[in-house]
């Protein structure tokens, strides 16, 4: 039975936020702020790549350190 933990709660936070912030369309539909020439709605989705690919490491690597955590103290409790 899967265990809710708040580790897993910012791994479903740090994956769900980019689709959060792109289905929400009405918050960057808009040409200004303009940087270097390009409207802020494209240059918005381009940050989004960046901070995505950010998010999606930072879950791997939370999702890791879990496993290996919940690994180590299940072989502990087998010891005993």
């Amino acid at each position: 039975m899967p265990v809710v933990t708040s580790v897993r709660v910012v791994i479903a936070l740090c994956l769900l936020t980019p689709f959060v912030a792109m289905l929400w369309v009405s918050s960057y539909a808009r040409v200004e702020p303009v940087v270097g020439g390009v409207p802020f709605f494209y240059w918005y989705q381009m940050l989004w790549v960046v901070v995505s690919t950010a998010l999606t490491m930072l879950a791997y690597r939370l999702w890791h350190r879990d496993q290996r955590a919940r690994e180590a103290a299940r072989e502990g409790g087998a010891e005993r």
